[in-house]
């Protein structure tokens, strides 16, 4: 299957042969936008695996999208730029550029560099998504340890025996045991 791609220039005829360096590495060119501001609605309209942006120089508002984009419908992002200064790449990566490449486009390295920049992507979700689970471990984690409390002070019972009566509480209600810790809190501080 090609992978389809989403490719936003504002020189419609370095576009045009970009779009056809895409075609000649075996690409689907689903989209060509000649302006950024509206990427995020095309994003979510038209199926994308992989955004490549060609300009000069990427300005406050290019980012802004970009970052906007990482955060609703994030996709591998490849910047080729003419800039080279730190801050602008550091802005780029941050605002969730996966390649961001100076020097210009040559064909024979686009390939190479859709592949690199498609990885990290994935690298970079995959940590994104166990940061996420880790967070939401954590979360609970704390929820229990103080709905425990609650449990033993107003029980009078041991850390154990709070856990077990929490935890049967969840089982016969067919809840998690976050869910019950956090309706234990909630009707603790209604009763206080």
């Amino acid at each position: 299957m090609k992978l389809r791609v989403m490719l936003i220039d504002d020189n419609r005829g370095r576009a045009a042969l970009l779009q056809q360096a895409l075609r000649d590495a075996h690409y689907e060119v689903v989209a060509v936008l000649h302006d950024d501001a509206d990427i995020l609605k095309r994003v979510q309209e038209t199926p994308v695996d992989v955004i490549l942006i060609d300009l000069e120089s990427p300005d406050r508002d290019t980012l802004e999208y970009l970052s906007t984009l990482n955060r609703e419908s994030p996709k591998p992002i490849v910047m080729f730029a003419e800039n080279d200064d730190n801050i602008i790449i550091q802005a780029a990566i941050k605002a969730g550029v996966s390649a961001y490449v100076v020097d210009g486009l040559s064909h024979q390295r686009l390939k190479p560099i859709m592949k690199v920049a498609i990885a990290r992507f994935r690298e970079y979700q995959a940590m994104r998504a166990e940061l996420d689970k880790t967070r939401n471990q954590l979360a609970e984690r704390k929820v229990i340890e103080r709905a425990k409390g609650i449990v033993m002070k107003q029980k009078g019972i041991d850390e154990a025996s709070a856990y077990h009566a929490l935890r049967k509480m969840a089982m016969d209600r067919n809840l998690r045991l976050a869910e019950v810790a956090e309706s234990v809190i909630a009707v603790t501080q209604l009763l206080e």
